[in-house]
């Protein structure tokens, strides 16, 4: 097996890991909520629907926020909504947002 597909393998089986708890990031979601909708729809086109989305996804994008690593063009107005976030918060607005209907 080829190195590439290893760490691919590995990088899968670890993002299904995570255990994030639906009814604690519910309890955690309220600032998210403004931008995102109370449901996770978000009305205003420029933000986006987080409801059904992809929970490896959504931790890996907060993270990548929280740490300056992501500088689009939402990261001025996310990397402070995020700052304070544990990884324990992370896993449970990840595992909210994806257990949310799409």
């Amino acid at each position: 097996m080829n190195r590439t597909l290893v760490l691919l393998t590995l990088a899968l089986c670890s993002a299904g890991a995570h255990a994030g708890d639906p009814e604690a990031g519910k309890a955690k979601s309220a600032s998210c909520s403004i931008c995102h909708g109370a449901d996770g729809k978000a009305q205003i086109p420029m933000y986006p629907k987080l409801a059904g989305q992809n929970a490896p996804y959504l931790v890996s994008a907060l993270k990548a926020y929280k740490n300056g690593d992501r500088k689009g063009a939402m990261a001025g107005m996310m990397t402070p909504n995020v700052a304070n976030l544990s990884d324990a918060d992370i896993e449970d607005l990840a595992a909210y947002y994806h257990s949310l209907q799409p």
